[in-house]
């Protein structure tokens, strides 16, 4: 019998033998990976205790009471030695919005200038005529050449007076009345001369002359833009109740600076995660009043936010029912793009559209939340001592 050497098959070819099988590192390298690889699981270990210490660690909370609603806060001193590297939110003056365009235009200059216009009341027809005749005096820093002038019309009608659970402008408990648009309108487009002429006719159709002792005409001076961002340059405001529009009334009103009105309030909820660099908007609440129920109207709102000058994608609530107080209770998240958070700005806008057709959405108004440099926003500062809970307040929605 012929024996055949180990690692030989019939094939005749030869495999090398198991203790021909080394490792081709030294045994130096070999214990140098060995003791990488302790060493990175013994930091593992490290960092999983030290997040399950802070977990267990972490101050309880505390109900508190803002505004009427229950919000959640933390004692200041605990918040700010725990959460000591968290970044402080500054909110830039926007340039991205409506609502802060007629301010910023009304503090660069003196308002100048004079409104012609009529009123009329038609008694047989029981309609409101308003006829925008023309402007005078206008004065524009830049080339005149530049102007394309037009007239912004809203009209006006003022709700009941009530208590609201919130107010930022007045005191609280200070009566409010809420108001809300009936009619908004556009004359035509002049270009080129500070003293333009309309000639532009608007109409309203009213049930009851007694109507018009609960509003208001508002006449605003825009330079237009192609951008949608149109400057204010001034504004007529007139109440009908002093008026006696019997017969046509024509009138001469000089421009004061734009002032906005208070349509409604907005029930807000915020919340800041800086682990997971997120915003939460919560859209809860919106409160206004409406002379006519509209069984089709609905309402959504949107929400825009800006983080250190760039621009989020805006994102928008379901449509709901309208009602004289219309409940979302809906969070929208918003990843921030970088840590620290040096500028934020959040813009909510609540639209009314119909749901049994397709018609053009109508903005019923705006707010803004912001802290800059001149003065704190009250909810952003609760929000920023209220690490991961939710606070609410609630905000005016302003037009």
């Amino acid at each position: 019998m012929v024996v055949l050497p180990s690692g030989y098959f019939s094939s005749g070819r030869f495999l090398p033998s198991a203790a021909a099988l080394r490792f081709p590192y030294s045994d130096a390298v070999k214990y140098s990976v060995l003791g990488l690889s302790v060493a990175l699981l013994l930091v593992a270990l490290g960092i999983l205790a030290w997040q399950a210490y802070k977990c267990f660690k972490r101050p309880s909370v505390t109900p508190q009471t803002v505004n009427g609603d229950l919000t959640y806060t933390d004692d200041v001193s605990k918040i700010t030695g725990q959460y000591r590297g968290i970044p402080t939110i500054k909110v830039e003056d926007a340039d991205m919005d409506i609502l802060e365009a007629t301010q910023e235009a009304g503090e660069d200059k003196t308002i100048q200038g004079w409104l012609h216009y009529s009123v009329y009341y038609d008694a047989q027809q029981n309609q409101l005529v308003v006829t925008i005749l023309e402007l005078e005096g206008i004065q524009q820093q830049r080339q005149t050449s530049s102007l394309q002038l037009f007239v912004q019309l809203k009209l006006l009608w003022t709700g009941s007076k009530t208590k609201g659970p919130y107010i930022d402008e007045v005191d609280e408990g200070t009566p409010l009345a809420l108001r809300t648009v009936l009619q908004d309108w556009r004359t035509r487009i002049v270009k080129g001369t500070c003293n333009p002429l309309f000639g532009d006719q608007f109409t309203c159709i009213l049930h009851d002359e007694k109507e018009l002792d609960r509003m208001d005409l508002r006449m605003e001076v825009r330079d237009f833009d192609k951008f949608s961002r149109h400057a204010a340059l001034g504004e007529v405001r007139t109440p009908l109740k002093q008026l006696n529009i019997s017969y046509p009334l024509e009138l001469k009103g000089k421009l004061n600076t734009p002032q906005k009105d208070l349509v409604g309030e907005v029930l807000l909820s915020l919340r800041f995660l800086p682990t997971s660099q997120r915003i939460e908007v919560g859209v809860l609440k919106v409160r206004t009043v409406h002379k006519e129920q509209h069984l089709d109207a609905v309402f959504y709102a949107r929400v825009s936010v800006q983080c250190n000058q760039c621009k989020l994608k805006y994102q928008k609530t379901s449509a709901v029912t309208r009602d004289t107080m219309t409940v979302f209770n809906e969070v929208l998240v918003f990843s921030l793009p970088e840590l620290p958070v040096r500028q934020v700005k959040i813009l909510v806008s609540v639209f009314e559209t119909q749901s049994s057709r397709k018609s053009s959405k109508h903005l019923i108004g705006q707010l803004i939340v912001k802290r800059d440099n001149h003065s704190e926003n009250e909810h952003l500062g609760l929000m920023l001592r209220s690490i991961r809970q939710p606070i609410a307040k609630w905000h005016s929605l302003l037009i």
